[in-house]
C-alpha cells in the first residue's frame, strides 16, 4: 500500500478543467480591469473639458498684454491696417464673426487644461515670477504602465500565488525600419514587371497545375478509402477545393473534386441512418472506440451536408446566370459545372436512397426533370426510372411520387411528358384492394405471460419461451419488411399516381400528357378499384369519339379499356364492342413508316382483347380480325410482320375453326366487305387468306417460314412445324428480337440474282404486241411541220 501512496499521480481531467477555469477567470478579470480603467480616464478628460468650457463662456475676457506696454497702440494700429488689408469681401458675415469670437476667447485656447488655476486673476502689483511659477502644478514624468499577463497559479502549503508576466513591448523604431525595408521591396517588384508568357508556355504551366492538383484530389482521397474513421477530417481540405481560385485550373479542378466526393461517398457511406445524437447520450461516457465511430458519423453528416449544398449552388448559379465577385469561372463554365453536379445528384439519389438527405436530393432532381436543357432532364429522369426499377420496399418511390405530383399540379399539368413516363417502372404488382386483407393476414403476436399462465404447462411456458426467443433472432436476421408495410406503401404511392391520372383527363384533355396518362392507365388499370370502372371507361369512349386523338393514343385508350375489363371487370355487364370496332377500324393506319412502332401496343391489345377472353369472342368477329391481320402483315417492316404472323397462329389455334380462311370455297351468303368497319358484319367467312402467297415470296427468310407455316395450317408437328426458336416466343418478343432499329435485316437477307435480272429485260418481253406496233408505227412516221393554232381549240370549247 505504501508504494503505491508513494507513486506519483497524474492530474485527473477533472483537475485539468478546474485550473483552464481559473485561468480564464484571470483573463476575464483582466478584460474588465482594463476596459474600467480607459473609461475612468476618458470620463476625466470630459468632465475638465466640460468645466473650461464652462469658465470661458461665463467669465469676460481679458487681453493677454501688459496694460502697461507703451507700444499697445501702436500695435493694435497695426492690426487694424492689417485686418484692412484682408480680403474680407471673400468672406461671408457669419464667418467674420465666428473670427472674432474666437479672436474674443484666444485665452482659452492657450489655456493649459492641467491647471487648476481660474481663467483670469487679476494681477496684484507686488507679484514676482518665481512665486507665479512656484504655484503652478506639477506633473511627475512617471512609466508607462506596463501590460501583464497572467499565467497559472502556484499552489503551496500557504495557500495559491498568482503568477505574471511583463507584456514584451515591440519597438516602433523596428516597425517603421521594417515598413520602409517592405516599401524598397515594392517598389523594386514594381520596376520589375511580370514577363508574358507566350500561349504555348502557358499551356504547359496549365497542365502542370492540372497534374499537381490531380496528384493531391487522388492522395486526399486514397488517404480517406483507406481508414475513413481516422481521416475523416480531410473530407473537409477536399470539400475545400471546390472553391478553387485558380482561373487556368479552376474549372476542371472543381469537376475533379464533384466527382472524386461523390464517389467517396457512395464508398464510406454505411448502410443505415445516422440519427442526432440526444442530450442525454452526448452526456454519458463510452468507450473509445464508440466515441471514434460517433465523430465519424458526425463528420460524415456534416460533410455530406455542406457537398449537397454546394451543388445545388452550382445549379442555382446556372440557372441565375450571376457572375460571382470573384469572377474566376466564367458563365459558359456555369453550364458544364451544373451538368457535373447534377450527374452527381442522380448519382447519390440511385446509390444512397437509405441515407440522410435523400428527401432534399429528391426535391432537387424533380424540378430539373423539367428543365429546358434536352441533357439535364434526360439524366434526371433516368435516374428516377432507376430508383423506382431497383427500389424494392417503395420507400423511396413514395417520396419522388409526391414530389412529382405536386410539382405537375403546381405548373397547371404544362410540364414534360417524360415526368409522367417515369411512372411506368413502379414496381407496383399487388395492393390492398380490400380491408379485409388485415383481418385475414395479421401479424403472429407473442403470448403474454398470464395467457401461459392459464393455458401452459410449466415446461410447456419453457418450451415456449425458448421457440419465441428463436424467431425473434430469426427475424432480426432476415432483417425483411413485412408484406404488410410494403403494400401499404405501394397502396399510397398508386393513389397517389392515380390521382395525378384523373385530375389530367378531367381538366387537361388535350394536354401532351394524354399519350403517357392512357399508357399508365393501360399498365396500372388492373389495379384500379371497381368504384371507378365505369366512369373511366365512359370518359375513354369520349375520347375515342371525340377524333382529336392520334392513332397511338387511342390504341391506349383500347388497351386500358380491355386491361379493366380482364381484371375485376369480369363482374361488371359491359359490352365491349364499341372498342372492337375502333380497334379494327385503326389497325390500317399503321404502316411500314413511322406508325411501325404502334403495332406492339396492337400486339398488347389483340392478346387482352381475343386470347384472354376467347369465351366472349364470335367466330365471325375471330375471322375478321385474322383477315384483317393478314392484310397488314404486306405493307409493314418485317419484324411487324413476323409478330402479326406469330398472333395469327395463335388466334388459329384459339379458335380452330378458322382453318375455312384456308380453303377457297365461301361458307355461307354474302360477298366479303372489307371496307366495312363492323368485324361482326364483314362477311370474312367468304374471303381466303391469299395474302399468305405473297408474303411466301418475301425478302425476308423469317416471313417466309412463318407463311409457309400458316398456309399448312399452322401444324406443330412436321416439315412445316416451325422450330422452337420462333413457336416459343411470344409475338412481342419477336418484335424485339427483329427489330431493325440497327438498319439492318436479322438474318441477313441474300442479294438478288443479277443473271436473272439481265435475262427478264431483254427485248420487248414486258410490252403488248399491238403497244409495240402502234410504238413503231409512231417512230416511223414523218413529222410534217404544221403551224399551231390554238385559238380554234380555245372558241370550240368556249362554245
Amino acid at each position: 500500500m505504501k508504494a503505491r501512496r508513494n507513486k506519483k499521480q497524474l492530474p485527473s481531467f477533472r483537475k485539468l478543467l478546474k485550473t483552464s477555469k481559473v485561468k480564464l477567470e484571470n483573463k476575464l478579470k483582466n478584460k474588465q480591469f482594463k476596459q474600467q480603467s480607459t473609461l475612468k480616464k476618458y470620463r476625466k478628460e470630459q468632465r475638465k473639458l466640460r468645466q473650461a468650457v464652462k469658465d470661458a463662456v461665463s467669465k469676460k475676457p481679458i487681453p493677454l498684454e501688459d496694460p502697461k506696454d507703451k507700444r499697445r497702440g501702436k500695435r493694435i494700429e497695426r492690426e487694424e491696417e492689417e485686418e484692412e488689408a484682408l480680403p474680407l469681401d471673400m468672406m461671408d458675415e457669419d464667418d467674420l464673426q465666428l473670427m472674432k469670437d474666437l479672436g474674443q476667447r484666444a485665452s482659452f485656447l492657450t489655456r493649459d487644461l492641467s491647471s487648476s488655476e481660474p481663467v483670469y486673476t487679476k494681477k496684484r502689483k507686488h507679484e514676482r515670477v518665481i512665486d507665479k511659477y512656484e504655484k503652478i502644478p506639477r506633473t511627475l514624468q512617471t512609466p508607462p504602465e506596463k501590460e501583464l499577463i497572467h499565467l497559472l497559479p502556484i499552489k503551496d502549503k500557504s495557500g495559491i500565488i498568482p503568477q505574471t508576466r511583463e507584456k514584451p513591448v515591440v519597438d516602433s523604431n523596428k516597425d517603421e525600419e521594417d515598413q520602409e525595408e517592405e516599401m524598397e521591396l515594392e517598389e523594386e517588384i514594381i520596376e520589375d514587371p511580370i514577363r508574358e508568357l507566350t500561349i504555348e508556355e502557358h499551356l504547359i504551366e496549365r497542365k502542370k497545375k492540372l497534374q499537381e492538383k490531380k496528384l493531391h484530389i487522388a492522395a486526399l482521397a486514397s488517404a480517406i478509402l483507406s481508414d475513413p474513421e481516422s481521416n475523416i477530417k480531410k473530407l473537409k481540405e477536399l470539400r475545400s477545393m471546390l472553391m478553387e481560385q485558380d482561373p487556368d485550373v479552376a474549372v476542371t479542378v472543381r469537376k475533379l473534386v464533384i466527382v472524386s466526393l461523390m464517389e467517396l461517398f457512395k464508398d464510406i457511406t454505411p448502410s443505415y441512418k445516422i440519427r442526432p445524437l440526444t442530450e442525454a447520450e452526448k452526456s454519458t461516457k463510452m468507450r473509445k472506440e464508440t466515441q471514434k465511430l460517433r465523430e465519424f458519423e458526425e463528420g460524415l453528416v456534416s460533410q455530406y451536408k455542406f457537398y449537397l449544398e454546394n451543388l445545388e449552388q452550382m445549379v442555382k448559379d446556372w440557372k441565375q446566370r450571376k457572375l460571382k465577385k470573384s469572377n474566376v469561372v466564367s458563365l459558359k463554365a456555369y453550364k458544364g459545372l451544373a451538368e457535373v453536379a447534377v450527374k452527381s445528384l442522380c448519382e447519390l439519389l440511385v446509390a444512397l436512397p437509405h441515407f440522410n438527405f435523400h428527401n432534399n436530393i429528391i426535391v432537387l432532381i424533380v424540378p430539373l426533370m423539367n428543365d429546358v436543357s434536352k441533357l439535364i432532364s434526360e439524366m434526371c429522369c433516368e435516374a428516377v426510372k432507376k430508383l423506382f426499377k431497383q427500389d424494392k420496399l417503395g420507400q423511396a418511390s413514395l417520396g419522388v411520387i409526391k414530389v412529382i405530383s405536386g410539382f405537375v399540379k403546381g405548373r397547371n399539368y404544362e410540364v414534360r411528358p417524360e415526368m409522367l413516363k417515369t411512372f411506368l417502372c413502379l414496381r407496383i404488382k399487388e395492393v390492398e384492394v380490400k380491408k379485409d386483407t388485415e383481418d385475414i393476414n395479421k401479424p403472429k403476436k407473442f403470448m403474454t405471460f398470464k395467457e401461459k399462465r392459464k393455458t401452459l404447462s410449466r415446461m410447456q411456458r419453457k418450451w415456449k419461451k425458448a421457440e419465441e426467443k428463436l424467431e425473434r433472432e430469426l427475424r432480426e436476421a432476415e432483417a425483411s419488411e413485412s408484406t404488410e408495410k410494403k403494400l401499404k406503401l405501394h397502396t399510397e404511392t398508386l393513389n397517389i399516381v392515380f390521382v395525378t391520372y384523373f385530375r389530367i383527363l378531367k381538366k387537361a384533355q388535350r394536354s401532351p400528357l394524354l399519350p403517357a396518362v392512357l399508357e399508365g392507365l393501360a399498365k396500372f388499370a388492373h389495379l384500379i378499384n371497381v368504384e371507378f370502372f365505369d366512369d373511366l371507361l365512359v370518359v375513354l369512349h369520349t375520347l375515342i369519339e371525340s377524333g382529336d386523338l392520334s392513332y397511338q393514343e387511342s390504341l391506349h385508350c383500347v388497351q386500358t379499356a380491355f386491361h379493366i375489363l380482364s381484371g375485376q371487370g369480369d363482374v361488371l355487364n359491359i359490352d365491349p364492342m364499341k372498342f372492337y370496332t375502333h380497334l379494327y377500324k385503326t389497325l390500317f393506319k399503321l404502316h411500314a413508316g413511322a406508325t411501325n412502332e404502334g403495332v406492339e401496343i396492337v400486339l398488347q391489345c389483340l392478346d387482352v382483347m381475343l386470347t384472354k377472353r376467347r369465351k366472349q369472342v364470335s367466330q365471325q368477329r375471330a375471322l375478321a380480325f385474322i383477315k384483317r391481320l393478314c392484310t397488314l402483315a404486306l405493307h409493314v417492316l418485317p419484324n411487324s410482320s413476323i409478330s402479326i404472323l406469330a398472333t395469327t397462329r395463335i388466334l388459329m389455334h384459339t379458335f380452330p375453326k378458322t382453318d375455312l380462311l384456308l380453303d377457297n370455297e365461301s361458307q355461307g351468303s354474302g360477298v366479303f366487305l372489307p371496307e366495312l368497319d363492323e368485324p361482326e358484319y364483314c362477311n370474312a367467312q367468304n374471303t381466303a387468306l391469299w395474302e399468305l402467297h405473297a408474303l411466301r415470296r418475301h425478302y425476308h427468310p423469317v416471313v417466309q417460314r412463318f407463311a409457309s407455316h400458316l398456309i399448312a395450317g399452322a401444324p406443330s408437328e412436321g416439315s412445316e412445324a416451325l422450330k422452337p426458336e420462333l413457336s416459343r416466343r411470344s409475338a412481342a418478343e419477336l418484335f424485339e428480337a427483329y427489330s431493325m432499329a440497327a438498319m439492318t435485316f436479322n438474318p441477313p437477307v441474300e442479294s438478288s440474282n443479277s443473271k436473272m435480272k439481265s435475262k427478264l429485260l431483254q427485248g420487248d418481253s414486258f410490252l403488248n404486241e399491238d403497244l409495240n406496233q402502234l410504238i413503231k408505227r409512231h417512230c416511223n412516221k414523218v413529222v410534217t411541220q404544221s403551224p399551231l393554232d390554238f385559238t380554234k381549240y380555245l372558241e370550240t370549247s368556249l362554245q
